[in-house]
Order: C-alpha cells, then structure tokens, then sequence
C-alpha cells in the first residue's frame, strides 16, 4: 500500500452511523467560540477521534470464484471448530470459526463474505465481556447471519460487541440477495466478528494475521 493509499485510508468518509457523533462535536466547538476555547478544542479533538473511529474506506474484493472474504478489519484471535449460533438454526455439527478481533484503531464497517441469498438474521441480548476472549463469541450481544450461496451451502457471520461496544448496526433483511465485499453494517467501539464456514470446508488463515475486510480471503469453496 502506497502513502497516497494510507492517508486516503485515514481520511475517508465516515459511516452514516458515526454522522450524528461528528455533529454533536461540531457543535461543541461551535458553542466553546461563545463560552471558551478549552470547550471548542474538546470539542475539534472528539470530532476528530469520531471521524478516524467511523472511516469508512472504499474496498475492492477480490472477484475470486468461491472465495470467501474476512467479514470485518482486525486480527485473527481463534482458528477452531465450533457449532454455529443455535438461534440460525444451521445445526449442531461443528464447522470451521474464525474470529477476528477489531482494536479501537481498526475500521469498524462490517462485509458480506460472499455473494448470496440473507436466509436468516438473529439478535441476542448478551454480556459485554473482552471480545478478544473465546467466550464472547458465546456470552456476548450478537447479531447473527446465514447466509445460502449459490451451491446451497450455507455460512454464518456473527456482530459481536465488545468490552466497550455497546450498539450494533445491521442494514441486512432476509430476504436481501448480496455481493462479496457488500457493507452490511458496524459495531461501534472495539468489537468481534466471527465467520462460519461451510462444513468440510478449512480456512486458510491462521491465529494472529491481519484480516482486511472485504479484501482478505479467508477460505475457498472446492470447485
């Protein structure tokens, strides 16, 4: 990645989602010119953190058949066999999970994995312990999806919140056909996303490399 592409990362537009925090920090400064200058530099340096939190960079996928892309930005904290959400109704036989943890620095805009059909999508109250733990893929809030591709096997992306997080956005609908590298939402504030793969499908990505969602193929369906 050239410079030009690293500042272009840093300064790109914010999500709809980070819109109305950016607002309420212009407003601040606005109203720090009247009342003081310390109230409009918190005011400029929240806005500022709220613009870099919620970028939102244009990715392109790889256009690779049967590819299977990293659904978010972050690192890859666990490679291991798990069933998937029970309330996705995808059964109770283990499939491969990879989850990837999204520091405070990372881009926070969630990718569809892969071209398909959105056949089920399910909230879940939960905790809001580490994300980077093993258990929060368990004990958390989450927002769970399956998604059918166009062989008719079908995957799980999960939303996780995090030790800060406290909202998760999902424009998804059952219903909806979507494309690999499609934005389908954000978590805000340090967060988790964990990918189910197809069964007898492996991933080729191991604990502690960096996942560009949108971008980084995490796994391949046999042809």
């Amino acid at each position: 990645m050239s410079l030009t592409d690293d500042i272009g990362h840093v300064l790109a537009p914010p999500h709809p989602a980070g819109r109305p925090f950016v607002l309420a920090g212009l407003i601040v400064v606005m109203i720090g010119l009247v009342l003081g200058a310390w109230l409009s530099w918190l005011g400029l340096l929240f806005t500022l953190l709220c613009l870099f939190f919620f970028r939102d960079p244009d990715r392109v996928a790889p256009g690779r058949a049967g590819a299977l892309l990293a659904p978010a930005d972050g690192r890859v904290v666990s490679v291991t066999p798990a069933v998937p959400p029970a309330e996705l109704g995808l059964g109770t036989i283990p499939r491969w999970r990879v989850s990837i943890f999204l520091s405070l620095i990372n881009v926070h805009v969630n990718r569809v994995p892969a071209d398909g059909i959105i056949t089920r999508i399910a909230y879940r109250h939960g905790s809001f312990v580490n994300a980077s733990l093993d258990k929060a893929s368990d004990a958390n809030e989450r927002n769970a999806v399956a998604l059918r591709l166009a062989d008719g096997s079908e995957i799980a992306f999960v939303q996780i919140a995090g030790l800060i997080a406290r909202r998760i956005v999902c424009d998804l609908r059952e219903g909806d056909t979507v494309h690999a590298g499609q934005r389908f939402g954000i978590i805000r504030f340090g967060s988790r996303a964990d990918l189910y793969l197809p069964e007898r499908v492996r991933p080729l990505v191991a604990v502690g490399q960096t996942m560009i969602g949108g971008e980084t193929v995490i796994a391949e369906l046999p042809p």
